[in-house]
């Protein structure tokens, strides 16, 4: 009897320093949709013995800087295509551990409502950073209101536009600020995390990405981590983030905004 109460003051004892020693990752994402698709896993890395701190940033700069430095252990919030620039202008060394899901680029009405109704002249918002201003040019190739010189491709930019019948005014703009551009532009080419921060709807956009576009197949967004960080619990938090619960979550909640990735 004696040895049982022992075993049980001792166990007991021992408990604070295993729960000092559970796993933690803190995390960088955007506010919407990437942190609340962290918030609905949570649950299920705490069951995994796996606690989740989130740390929300609005730009897609300080996120990586933070992770870079060691603030963070991960982030999610960007594509490899966006990443691979990244390091190679800022020196970084950051990987891709896993891609989640994939946001449709759209083009959505500012001034002008349809892309038939677009006049000479026509502003058109892209975002400015270079991975995602070829999107945006990808898309308005698809649509016929420009021609990009061959083999432009993921690395596009204004100065390979070879038409542009309506002579549209190309305005390169900080991504975050492309809906507030909208009453300002005749149509903006807005990543999917920002259009629905900014309450827009991926139904009503004007023009939306193929699913068997060149975009959809290489613009997953990833949970990125430092090069040689190979903690297991980084392993198990991307496989639930690719679980099935997780793709239930994301199919319900964004309808069609958000695609879980393959």
């Amino acid at each position: 009897m004696a040895k049982r109460f022992l075993a049980v003051v001792l166990a007991m004892a021992l408990m604070p320093i295993f729960a000092a020693h559970a796993a933690t990752i803190k995390i960088g994402a955007s506010p919407t949709p990437h942190a609340e698709i962290l918030q609905a896993a949570s649950a299920l890395l705490k069951a995994k013995g796996i606690e989740l701190k989130i740390v929300e940033y609005s730009d897609y700069v300080q996120p990586n800087m933070a992770l870079e430095s060691g603030d963070l252990d991960a982030n999610y919030f960007q594509h490899k295509p966006y990443l691979d620039d990244f390091n190679k202008e800022k020196g970084t060394k950051l990987v891709s551990v896993g891609a989640i899901h994939y946001e449709p680029f759209g083009i959505y009405a500012g001034r002008t409502k349809a892309l038939n109704s677009l006049k000479k002249g026509a502003i058109v918002a892209v975002p400015n950073d270079t991975t995602n201003e070829a999107r945006a040019l990808l898309l308005m190739q698809a649509k016929n209101l420009i021609k990009l010189k061959d083999g432009a491709g993921l690395t596009a930019t204004r100065l390979d536009i070879v038409e542009n019948p309506l002579k549209l005014k190309i305005e390169e703009l900080e991504a975050a600020q492309l809906v507030r551009s909208l009453p300002d532009a005749d149509v903006a080419i807005i990543n999917g995390n920002y259009a629905i921060l900014g309450g827009l709807k991926v139904k009503d956009a004007l023009a939306v990405e193929a699913a068997d576009s060149m975009a959809a197949s290489t613009y997953a967004n990833i949970i990125a981590a430092r090069e040689g960080d190979n903690r297991p619990e980084l392993k198990t938090l991307v496989e639930v983030l690719k679980g099935e619960e997780i793709k239930k979550f994301m199919n319900e909640k964004y309808a069609g905004a958000v695609v879980p990735a393959l």
